[in-house]
């Protein structure tokens, strides 16, 4: 029997999972606001005790992406993703989780050709054309204004 392309897309559509895109969105929309909300309380208690805004922010990162990594080696931050979707990529949690899930899926394969070579699968296109992105914003800014 020949398939043809019509045929193979009314198929999927029959057996693919049903979306409620509004209930979807809605969801997102919340974890990745509590997920912000989360930084932002933790940025106001460390500004109480007394840090000024540079290291408020870098503290901040650094216990997002520590309490992401945790979470993602628990198991948590996949059960979150499931149900919350793209509202977990707030762009630090999601990073670290990114990084964090390469780590623990090629652990077993040995620290240097599991973990040391596949950690960045992932978040090294990222880390890329972010860096390049950087470099072409730097001249413009550079050059032009």
């Amino acid at each position: 029997m020949h398939i043809t392309p019509e045929m193979y897309k009314k198929m999927s559509e029959k057996h693919s999972p049903k979306s409620n895109h509004k209930i979807n969105i809605v969801t997102a929309f919340v974890v990745g606001g509590l997920i912000c909300t989360l930084g932002q309380l933790i940025a106001s208690a460390l500004e109480f005790y007394g840090f000024d805004e540079t290291e408020c922010g870098a503290w901040t990162s650094i216990i997002l992406v520590v309490l992401s990594s945790v979470c993602t080696g628990f198991g948590w931050y996949q059960k979150l993703a499931k149900h919350a979707g793209a509202g977990t990529l707030v762009p630090i949690t999601g990073f670290s989780n990114a990084v964090s899930s390469s780590a623990i899926e090629s652990s077993s394969e040995g620290f240097v050709l599991g973990v040391g070579a596949k950690i960045f699968t992932i978040a090294g296109p990222v880390i890329l054309y972010g860096c390049a992105a950087a470099f072409v914003y730097g001249l413009i800014l550079y050059f032009f204004v």
